[in-house]
């Protein structure tokens, strides 16, 4: 019989874990910060005593990711409200979920799960939350700006638009690489190309092999290119 969250969250403030900086997706309970969740090995074992079925997970790339996440969760999301993760069981879908729901306890969030995407929303209609998450992540914008500038076009930050009629636009995974994601949730898996022009990818990992951080300099150039722009 699977336990119920809010026993697990019982148990855990009660023996000193800050569950502010813990994803308690059970089984899994992944620790977003060792530090500031005061989850040491001794309050592991009292955690996996009562709860054997239970795994406690302590990976340094998934607290670099929340912490790279936070930068832009702290200055998007607001206290109460409802938001929406697209209920498809995607790599990144999946990782928005995980990395999100501590915040449920931060801000006292309520994430809600429809099968809804970016495309087909209507900015006339009204919706039952309050922002959308986006999973686009660092390689997806960067391929992007790469496949305007290979075709001559205009280049415009997906991550540009913040609102789509009533809703807020949220993009935590923007300065997250793809592999990342692959490395801490699908590490048997090599990562293929998920968003973006397959030439652009390619060229992406040509320029990864040259110049360090390619990615977040591509993205630091075309945000500053896009803010200047007189059109903007």
């Amino acid at each position: 019989m699977m336990p119920e969250k809010k026993d697990i969250l019982v148990f855990l403030k009660r023996i000193g874990v800050d569950t502010r900086f813990v994803s308690v997706v059970y089984p899994q309970l992944y620790i977003n910060n060792l530090r500031f969740s005061r989850f040491s090995r001794k309050k592991e074992e009292l955690f996996l005593k009562n709860y054997p079925s239970g795994e406690v997970i302590r990976s340094s790339l998934f607290q670099k990711i929340c912490a790279r996440s936070s930068r832009i969760l702290g200055e998007s999301l607001r206290p109460q409200e409802k938001v929406m993760i697209n209920s498809d069981s995607t790599l990144k879908n999946k990782a928005l979920y995980i990395i999100l729901e501590p915040y449920t306890r931060k801000y006292g969030i309520q994430i809600i799960k429809k099968n809804l995407k970016l495309e087909d929303m209507d900015e006339n209609l009204d919706y039952d939350f309050d922002s959308l998450v986006i999973p686009l992540t660092l390689d997806g914008e960067v391929e992007g700006v790469l496949a305007q500038i290979f075709t001559g076009k205009k280049i415009e930050l997906q991550s540009s638009e913040i609102k789509r009629g009533k809703v807020r636009l949220i993009y935590p995974l923007l300065n997250i690489p793809e592999k990342w994601l692959e490395d801490w949730l699908n590490p048997e898996n090599e990562a293929g190309p998920v968003d973006g022009e397959e030439l652009s990818h390619e060229f992406l990992l040509f320029l990864e092999s040259v110049v360090p951080q390619v990615r977040e300099n591509i993205l630091k150039s075309s945000q500053f290119i896009t803010k200047k722009s007189p059109e903007n």
